[in-house]
């Protein structure tokens, strides 16, 4: 009798192991399901933000071109302009000699 009840109990463990690996077998392959399904989600948003970042660097790289281009006209432009300014000596009015004293109307008129 004893016997029999060791050989059920033999059977029950392995029983209840087989059932613990098949719980944790599925346990497992739902996670790793998860977890699949989670890193496409994140492989397709870096794609995305990816395209996103081309489409951007694109759009700087030909502003910065039109900004190239308009600042070498404006150096051309200075460069023009510079050389071929005449510079005019013109004739300003010169104070009236300090004598010590001043009036506030002159005052007032300067500023």
């Amino acid at each position: 009798m004893l016997s029999a009840v060791e050989e059920c109990v033999g059977k029950l463990e392995e029983s209840m192991e087989d059932t613990k690996e098949d719980s944790m077998q599925e346990l497992l392959d739902s996670q790793r399901k998860k977890l699949t399904e989670k890193n496409n989600a994140v492989k397709a948003m870096l794609m995305a933000l990816k395209e996103e970042i081309m489409v951007m660097k694109m759009a700087l790289s030909i502003r910065i071109e039109e900004l190239e281009g308009e600042l070498a006209l404006c150096r051309i432009a200075m460069g023009k302009g510079v050389s071929s300014a005449t510079l005019s000596n013109e004739d300003v009015l010169k104070p009236k000699e300090f004598v010590g004293t001043r009036s506030a109307y002159d005052v007032d008129n300067f500023l």
